[in-house]
C-alpha cells in the first residue's frame, strides 16, 4: 500500500504522516528525482448558439507568452516561460533561475470555422473564441405565447 494513500484516509485529520515519511517520498517520487509538479493551467469549455468559448486561466502571463496552434483538428495551447533573477548583497550574489511551461491540446469538432478562430488575454485569462460554421449554428431557444 502506498504511503500517500495512507495519510489521504481522512483529509480532516492533521498530516502527522505526511511529515513522518516526507524524506522518503520526496526521495522515491518521480523516480527517485525531487522534481516539481508541472502546473497546468485550468480550462472552461461552454458552448454558445453560434460558438464554443474556452477560458484559460493563467494569471502572471503576458499575451506573448502564449502559443496557440491549429493542426488538422487540433487545438494546441502552449507556454514556455523562463525568469531569471539575480540579487546583488555585499557579501554575495544569488542568482535563481524559473522555468515553467505547460500544453493543452483540444480536438476540434468538424463545425468549427478555424479561419475563424481568435484569441485575446485578459485579467490573467485566455480568452479563445471558437466560431461554428453556418450550417451547425444551434437554432436559439424561443418561448411562444399562447393567445
Amino acid at each position: 500500500m502506498e504511503t500517500k494513500a495512507l495519510t489521504r484516509l481522512n483529509e480532516s485529520m492533521p498530516s502527522v504522516f505526511d511529515d513522518f515519511f516526507k524524506p522518503w517520498t520526496d526521495l522515491f517520487d518521480n523516480g527517485g528525482w525531487n522534481i516539481r509538479p508541472m502546473n497546468i493551467p485550468a480550462v472552461n469549455i461552454t458552448e454558445h448558439p453560434d460558438e464554443f468559448r474556452l477560458s484559460l486561466a493563467a494569471p502572471g502571463m503576458k499575451k506573448e507568452d502564449f502559443k496557440i496552434d491549429v493542426d488538422g483538428n487540433i487545438l494546441t495551447i502552449s507556454s514556455e516561460k523562463e525568469e531569471n533573477k539575480e540579487d546583488k548583497n555585499k557579501k554575495f550574489t544569488r542568482k535563481e533561475y524559473s522555468y515553467s511551461s505547460f500544453s493543452r491540446s483540444f480536438s476540434l469538432p468538424e463545425e468549427i470555422k478555424q479561419e475563424k478562430i481568435n484569441a485575446k488575454y485578459e485579467d490573467g485569462v485566455l480568452k479563445i473564441s471558437l466560431p461554428r460554421k453556418e450550417e451547425s449554428k444551434k437554432p436559439v431557444a424561443k418561448k411562444i405565447a399562447v393567445n
